[in-house]
């Protein structure tokens, strides 16, 4: 019997029904949930930095994604508002379309 004592998408307990097993799982309460959302963003980041391919890498940045709406929403905020914070920073400081990489600044 695997034991996994982790968060998992919403849908899992479901799916593992239809397979015939009984998975024993719970509700977090609010301060364990932010505690298992950033265990998580863990989880898929290096999923993510370990992918083999574009595809494996767009499918766990899909995760990533998934995961910091749980954490933008616990944290009081909304994705809408994550949005306009990223587009706010963007516009103030640029992104990194451009691929920039400093190297140092000799004068400071």
């Amino acid at each position: 019997m695997p034991t996994y004592n982790k968060l998992v998408r919403d849908r899992i307990p479901e799916i593992i029904t239809s397979r015939g097993l009984t998975p024993n799982s719970r509700k977090l309460d609010t301060e364990e949930y932010r505690i298992e959302l950033r265990k998580k963003l863990q989880e898929e980041v290096q999923e993510y930095l370990s992918a083999a391919n574009d595809k494996e890498s767009v499918e766990e940045l899909a995760d990533v994604l998934e995961v910091l709406h749980g954490l933008v929403e616990i944290h009081g905020s909304s994705v809408q508002e994550l949005e306009q914070v990223r587009a706010h920073k963007a516009a103030e400081r640029g992104g990194f379309r451009d691929r920039c990489f400093l190297i140092d600044v000799p004068d400071a």
